[in-house]
């Protein structure tokens, strides 16, 4: 979004973007910001349950986790009724936001680890400059307000039944007012050319909401409503408001960016002006209605909820619930005038009423107006009260005279060469608004979406409408050949189906700058700025004039200049308006085009935070696109005309950000939001860097020297190239340790900023794989390129150990994230022998810079080394490692442990010193009952939270019921606060325990790591000897603990499928979390091989297989393109696929590739010679050599066997689809190939030819900065659906989500996670509509965020499918189930878990509308599936057997309805026993199934005696009703719906409590117990009440 604004933003960051944010700045908001209550400070963490719940919220975590869920459960009680929200934060600052190690669930999805990645939709600026609309709407929303969220009260008065504020603001109710509200605000703004201002945050206003209805604002008006409600008396809210509420809140944060409703499709449909008016209307109603509901709805289970919590409130200690009461009456008085409407009047068309809210800036009413169907094409104007012309950057509130009903003129104001630029851009943009081509080519944070294909726009409520009574009837459910179950094409055209919206409307053939410019400087006196040449559809060719008055027709043509206007030259102020005059064609279109423009769901358009490319696009005509042009050519370093100043000072936007305020949530958010759009602006313009540099677009800076060694300086930020260039690595393995050190940096960069000490500085990072180079980008260090770098360091070593220095300020800022890191302060050597101290590995160097700051880089070496990897001399490993075969010679000996297997590590040590020191007290005490007691528990806490925060200090998260184990705690904590007056023999039980686990303090528990271990070249002082011994034994237990724990775990949990991978991505995830590396693929595969129950992992082991021969392929493709020069790059990827791929024996001569390639050797090579000596050695390769060498690199490097010598062969040994291993491959190496059908099994000629390889794209690592307290808000939330309390969570995560859309934008991977989450509760409580509304955000934003054929793309689909079901929209729910099941199998194949259940659903959906022959092909799938991977005894199995059961009933095939059912029964008995109620069901159904069969016996018997006289019973044959379906949905989905009474709810509530209890005395250490059969139960008994029932995922 270039806009000049926001340059200043950039560039101070933190007066612009601050000021404008539009949330009011803090100061002003502080009257409502409580203090925390102090008790809350302390609580312990939420996090784990979070965290183990993992990023994907539906999933459950295993019992291990509830187990430490129950425990916050108090703690988030607390949350949800103490107003106070900034406790909550603060306590969560603390920890980190590593998704546990011990996380359960099927895809966490990587975000877990590397959530941003995707993106924050304001990112938007994209790629530099362009004007995107949709970002600069994006910007908008990113900016998304606090106080729209009405955040900012929000969250601080949770007491009041906060319920009520998140209600409103959430809730929709606001929507309505805020709808209208928004309405206007339909911003969609398009260039950004508006200027924005809004800096880092764009502005509120326009969430990308396309309609005019965006109400950015939205969120705020709530407040006002809010405020009203805690007198409402609560017989007002009947229990089904509440029920709505719920749904309510929920929609609408995620409803866009900012919360505003507009992003409803729904709301689109409105126009705005009744839109406005209708909310007007409505407003004063809701006030008191819908809030109340909301309110109650909070927290609990109902309308008299709100005066309990109340009390909750001041029985849980804040006392301060009285003083906040009141702060709430005043606040509402503040608060009241929240949101008033506005007429606008703009030139040639009828006023409209717009509403707005008094913290907005006058900004953001252009950004709607920009956005606006009949205003879009106006970009220079001003706003005028009264003929005062109002500043563009002043909060409305601040405007004297400007109240309800006020009218603001837009009036037009003369053009200035960039004005005249901004509006072309802007005009381009329109016109090229649903043109896909920016998303197939990678561009602007432009992504694709084909979820309105499938549901043909029909999720609305119009949709709703329309289909309701007729649905039946209508239905064609036969799906297309390939979906079938067993069939074996693979087509890939269906991936990108077409969509109708893409043909675009032509309006122009087309628009171009003209040859004629620059005006002259006798028609720049005239008020001349720029020339444009249009040939119209019509193909009329005429030449245009932008002058300072606005377009006009000029005399000139293509080859005859002459600047005097035509006659007529119809003069306009909009260049739209001129062309509306001279091509009917044009006026009709693009009216037409921006009709559907506003339709589309505003998260088809938002940009992305980080670019997401496709591995396939369809072949696309070329078009003319000025702006395309000019950009390219250009020196665009950024944003150069939009900002003041050029280009952007990178490191000081990334170091500013860091040092703004966080004391409070506001200025949280703020800073956060900030980070998070600088790293997303900064990782695109590193992108294009790096790029650019590869191709040989920018001059390095020590041009003389050869190609490997050369670095580049490219729009302040410095590129070097993965090689090794002065010898630097020889000892850790040349160009491989310099190509993995920039990764290993990241990952140190990551770690650092996570922690994010004040005073210390990392470097802007970011690693680029394009074209076989790799590629660090980073922010450049003030100062450092004037000066030597021996005289920059002042802190470590620029030559691997031989000298060293240290320095006091270094050591005190490196000490503060020793103990988050685990990093042990120790001494080393220098050359001259001196001892020297150090708080990093010696490679970290710190640098002060001309700005003063403190910097670190170089963190390569932040995590401890991997032993298993790193043989040393004399060093015996221990027998675990032995026995798999370690330590193993790596090609690179920079090997380290991941931050995750370090915590993990530091967990498991932290349970066994609780153990032996609860033990050694018990045996003390000798107190028998309680030594029993204790060990029971001792390990409850086991993988409940995998996060570091387990070790800090005592805060040891251990149950409270459990008598020794509290006795240790309080013990370590007195000892530690060393009062004396703990006895001696106490302290000798502690120092005992911290002797056997390695802590490196005897008074408490510290394990630290010390990374300088086996460091080559570094020496450690005669002093410390018995030190680094512990340390090196700390090391190899860490190593063991990774074969011995790690690796067994995840198999284990992959086999009870609490771990569901689908592809290559999601299993490196998996293996990410548990803190295993890649390198150990092939170890965990033969891990798999040697475990019993082997067919039950077949899915993992087909996945890590394919993955093994991918990344083997990966890194020969790599240096196979490195010998490639740009002429040739189609031919050689092409040649590389078809040996990889095809099953043609020979495909060497591309004949075309072939002629080039000669010319090419005879001429070009003589004079000038591109990296490797011989360009041509690449059309060499066969594929029996590349095969061979993928066989011995998987051999090298995963320690693996592949026995296979070529493609064909893999596919049949491994069961492997090629098409598979095509995406595969494409999208780690950032190929895009053509979307057509490959035939790969032809022996007669190649699969590929130069012309399908279309792009290579760029494959990005970067920094994925967090919001932290939306992540706390959003795991209490999950924390408390967990426990069954859903009110309270859904608020919790309606918190979150506006959090979440503050500081990212409206797009991002945890969004779409909250979405999710938020959807399956509206469902769960009944709001069907609204559990669709947000899950179409949620399918979209996944689509967009994580790609089209992603595997949690595939579960929002089946999500959503459900919820279209329920909504009786069947065509649509099937249409939804066929494209997950299409893309399951082009991502996986058939033999997969999870097809089971998405078969179960499909053939449920055919039963319920009679096609029962395709229903049980469906159906009978899904039971085989399910017999192998969850045993043919499994409870999954017996309801399998029981739907087929039912089918075959409806078809009156008794016998074979008796026969599947009878195995049902025999699994219940076998299972639950016969009194189970499940079983009784079954038995029940088996009688009715006979009595069935009997009767049509009887019949048929008297048809034969009697022939056509006989007298026939009707028989029943029973269509099955969409109730019953619906519910076996919800039961194979692991929804579970317990039709309750409000005093039910009470009951279950301390029933669920009392069980929690109950568990956790009984739960031994290990919990072992398989996730699965809890679930499973759950499936069994729908009656019982169960912690988890609301969202068990089933396992599948």
């Amino acid at each position: 979004m270039g806009n000049s604004l926001f340059a200043n933003c950039c560039r101070h960051v933190t007066d612009l973007i601050f000021q404008t944010r539009s949330f009011n700045s803090a100061d002003e908001r502080s009257p409502l910001l409580p203090k925390p209550p102090t008790s809350c400070a302390v609580c312990p963490e939420v996090p784990e349950a979070a965290q183990c719940a993992g990023l994907y919220p539906d999933i459950v975590p295993s019992e291990a986790v509830t187990g430490s869920l129950q425990k916050c459960t108090e703690y988030i009680q607390d949350l949800s009724k103490a107003k106070d929200k900034e406790g909550t934060v603060t306590v969560c600052d603390k920890s980190r936001l590593r998704p546990g190690v011990g996380a359960a669930g099927p895809l966490r999805q990587a975000e877990a680890s590397r959530a941003v990645a995707v993106l924050p939709a304001d990112l938007g600026e994209g790629p530099a400059g362009l004007v995107d609309h949709a970002q600069s709407l994006e910007a908008c929303q990113s900016c998304m307000k606090l106080e729209d969220s009405g955040l900012a009260h929000r969250s601080y008065r949770r007491e009041e039944h906060v319920a009520a504020a998140d209600g409103g603001d959430a809730a929709p109710g606001a929507r309505p007012a805020g709808r209208g509200h928004g309405e206007g605000r339909a911003a969609l703004v398009g260039p950004d050319s508006l200027p924005k201002c809004r800096g880092t945050a764009p502005s509120p206003g326009s969430p990308g909401t396309p309609t005019p209805a965006l109400p950015a604002s939205a969120g705020k008006t709530p407040l006002a409503q809010r405020t009203v409600v805690p007198p409402v008396p609560p017989g007002e809210v009947s229990s089904k408001a509440w029920d709505a509420s719920t749904g309510f809140v929920v929609t609408d944060p995620a409803a866009c960016p900012g919360g505003r409703s507009s992003c409803d499709p729904d709301s689109q449909a409105l126009t705005s002006k009744q839109q406005q008016q209708k909310k007007r209307k409505k407003k004063k109603k809701l006030t008191l209605l819908e809030h109340p509901s909301g309110v109650a709805l909070m927290n609990g289970s109902g309308p008299h909820e709100s005066l309990k919590g109340e009390k909750d409130a001041r029985q849980n200690g804040h006392e301060e619930a009285d003083p906040g009461e009141d702060g709430n009456d005043q606040e509402v008085i503040v608060i009241q005038d929240t949101g008033f409407t506005v007429k606008i009047c703009a030139p040639g068309i009828e006023p409209f009423s717009l509403q707005v809210s008094p913290q907005e800036m006058v900004q953001e009413i252009h950004q709607v107006l920009m956005d606006r169907e009949d205003t879009c094409h106006r970009t220079c104007f001003s706003l005028q009260l009264d003929g005062n012309v109002l500043d563009n950057f002043a909060e409305l509130k601040t405007i004297e005279g400007l109240q309800e009903g006020s009218l603001l003129k837009v009036v037009e104001e003369p053009y200035t060469v960039r004005e005249a630029r901004i509006h072309v851009r802007h005009i381009r943009d329109l016109l090229k608004s649903l043109d896909p081509s920016d998303a197939f080519n990678g561009v602007d944070c432009n992504s694709l979406s084909f979820l309105s294909v499938f549901t043909e726009g029909d999720l609305g409520d119009s949709g709703k409408r329309k289909k309701k009574g007729t649905e039946m009837e209508q239905i064609d459910c036969t799906p297309p050949e390939h979906i079938l179950p067993g069939s074996k094409e693979r087509p890939l055209c269906a991936l990108q189906p077409q969509n109708r919206d893409w043909k675009p409307l032509q309006c122009l053939k087309v628009l171009t700058m003209s040859g004629w410019n620059p005006p002259p400087g006798n028609r720049k006196m005239h008020g001349d700025l720029m020339y444009l040449y249009v040939i119209t559809v019509e193909d009329r060719h005429v030449s245009i004039t932008a002058s300072t008055r606005g377009f006009y027709l000029n005399q000139s043509t293509a080859y005859n200049f002459n600047p005097k206007p035509a006659n007529p030259s119809f003069l306009s102020h909009s260049l739209v308006e001129l062309l509306n005059q001279i091509s009917p064609t044009f006026k009709k279109n693009f009216s037409a085009l921006q009709k559907k423009r506003v339709q589309r769901h505003p998260f088809e358009r938002i940009a992305t935070p980080f670019q997401v490319y496709s591995w396939t696009a369809p072949q696309a005509e070329h078009a003319m696109d000025c702006v395309r042009a000019e950009d390219a050519y250009t020196s665009r370093l950024g944003y150069e005309e939009h900002i003041p100043g050029q280009t952007r000072d990178w490191n000081e936007e990334l170091q500013t950000t860091r040092e703004l305020p966080r004391k409070n949530l506001p200025e949280r958010l703020l800073r956060e939001r900030a980070i998070f759009k600088v790293h997303s602006d900064f990782t695109a313009a590193a992108t294009r860097g790096a790029m650019a540099v590869i191709d040989g677009n920018v001059m390095a800076i020590n041009p003389s020297e050869e190609t490997k060694m050369q670095m580049f300086i490219w729009n302040n930020i410095f590129f070097s190239l993965g090689f090794d260039v002065r010898d630097h690595y020889k000892d850790f393995g040349g160009d491989v340790a310099a190509y993995v050190a920039p990764t290993n940096d990241l990952n140190g960069v990551r770690t650092y900023n996570a922690v994010d000490v004040e005073g210390l500085y990392t470097l802007g990072t970011v690693v680029v794989d394009y074209r076989g180079y790799r590629v660090t980008a980073q922010s450049i260090i003030p100062g450092i390129l004037e000066r030597e770098q021996e005289q920059s360091v002042i802190y470590g070593s620029i030559d691997f150990g031989k000298t060293v220095v240290s320095h006091p300020k270094y050591l005190e800022l490196l000490e503060k994230t020793s103990r988050p890191l685990k990093i042990q302060k120790h001494k080393v050597l220098n050359d001259k022998n001196e001892e020297v101290e150090l708080c990093s590995s010696v490679e970290c160097k710190g640098i002060i810079g001309n700005d003063g700051r403190h910097y670190i880089l170089d963190l390569l070496r932040t995590f401890p080394p991997d032993l298993n990897f790193l043989p040393v001399e004399g060093e015996e490993m221990p027998e675990e490692c032995k026995k798999m075969g370690f330590p193993k010679q790596h090609r690179h000996k920079l090997c380290c442990l991941r931050q995750e297997l370090v915590d993990a590590f530091v967990e498991h040590r932290y349970l066994l010193f609780m153990k032996l020191a609860a033990l050694q007290l018990m045996q003390q005490k000798a107190n028998k009952q309680e030594s029993s007691g204790a060990l029971e528990n001792g390990a409850s806490p086991e993988n409940g939270t995998a996060d570091s925060e387990k070790s800090e200090s005592e805060d040891g998260k251990i149950d409270d019921n459990v008598t020794g184990l509290d006795q240790v705690k309080e013990l370590a904590e007195t000892i530690a606060s060393d009062d004396g007056t703990v006895d001696p023999k106490s302290r000798e039980v502690i120092r005992n325990a911290c002797k056997a686990v390695g802590s490196i303090s005897d008074t408490s528990f510290d394990i630290r790591f010390n990374p300088d271990i086996f460091s080559p070249g570094v020496r450690f002082p005669e002093s410390s000897k018995e030190e680094v011994q512990d340390q090196k034994q700390l090391l190899k237990d860490a190593a063991a603990f990774l074969l011995s724990c790690q690796i067994p775990g995840l198999v284990k949990d992959c086999l009870d499928h609490t771990v569901l991978p689908m592809d290559g991505a999601t299993l490196a995830e998996a293996m990410h979390q548990r803190g295993i590396n890649m390198r150990y693929l092939g170890k965990v595969i033969n891990f798999i091989t040697k475990t019993p129950g082997r067919a039950q992992l077949d899915h993992i082991f087909k996945i890590g297989i394919s993955e093994l021969i991918t990344r083997s392929a990966k890194h020969i493709f790599k240096t196979y393109l490195q010998g490639v020069e740009l002429s040739g790059l189609s031919a050689a990827i092409s040649h590389f696929l078809n040996c990889f791929l095809s099953s043609f024996p020979n495909p060497i001569a591309h004949l075309p590739a072939d002629e080039l390639v000669s010319k090419k050797k005879n001429k070009k090579r003589k004079n000038r010679n591109l990296g490797n000596a011989d360009n041509t050695a690449w059309a060499s390769m066969t594929p029996q050599e590349l095969w061979k060498n993928i066989c011995s690199e998987a051999k090298n490097y995963f320690d693996f066997s592949l026995e296979c010598e070529n493609a064909d062969q893999a596919a049949e040994v491994y069961n492997l689809q090629k098409i598979t291993l095509l995406r595969e491959i494409s999208l780690k190496t950032g190929v895009q190939i053509l979307l057509k059908e490959y035939n790969f099994d032809n022996r007669h000629k190649p699969t590929f030819t130069e012309e399908d390889i279309l792009n290579i794209f760029p494959v990005v690592k970067h920094v994925n900065p967090k919001a932290s307290d939306a992540f706390h808000f959003f795991q209490s939330g999950q924390a408390k659906v967990q426990q069954g309390f859903l009110k309270e969570g859904c608020e919790l995560i309606n918190e979150a989500l506006n959090l979440f859309n503050n500081v990212y934008g409206a797009m991002h991977v945890e969004i779409c996670a909250c979405l999710r989450l938020l959807a399956r509760l509206n469902y769960i409580m009944g709001d069907y509509s609204e559990a669709l509304s947000n899950q179409q955000k949620a399918v979209l934003m996944s689509e967009r965020v994580l790609g089209i054929e992603h595997p949690n793309t595939i579960q929002e689909y089946m999500h959503l499918a459900l919820y279209c079901f329920a909504n009786s929209q069947l065509s649509t729910a099937l249409n939804l189930l066929y494209r997950a099941r299409y893309l399951m199998l082009l991502v996986f194949g058939e033999d997969h878990p999870e097809m089971a259940l998405l078969d179960n659903n499909i053939g449920l959906v055919l039963h319920g509308v009679m096609e029962y022959d395709l229903s049980l092909r469906f159906l009978e799938n899904a039971l085989a599936i399910s017999s192998k991977y969850h045993g043919s005894k499994s409870l999954k199995v017996a309801l399998s057997h029981h739907l087929v059961a039912r089918v075959y009933e409806s078809k009156a095939e008794f016998r074979s309805a008796l026969q599947h059912e009878k195995e049902g029964y025999t699994i219940y008995k076998n299972q639950l026993g016969e009194h189970h109620e499940k079983t009784k069901e079954s038995s029940e159904y088996l009688k009715y199934l006979t009595q069935q069969a009997v009767a049509l016996q009887r019949t048929m018997n008297e048809i034969y005696k009697n022939g056509s006289n006989a007298n026939i019973m009707p028989l029943k044959f029973t269509a099955p009703s969409m109730a019953s379906v619906l519910e076996q949905l919800n039961i194979i989905n692991g929804i579970l719906f317990i039709p309750l009474s409000q005093k039910d709810l009470e009951n279950l509530k301390a029933e669920v409590q009392r069980r929690q209890q109950l568990q956790e005395s009984i739960k031994s250490g290990e919990q072992l117990e398989p996730e699965d059969k809890a679930v499973e139960e759950k499936e069994a008994e729908p009656s019982m009440p169960s912690a988890e029932i609301p969202l068990t995922q089933s396992s599948a």
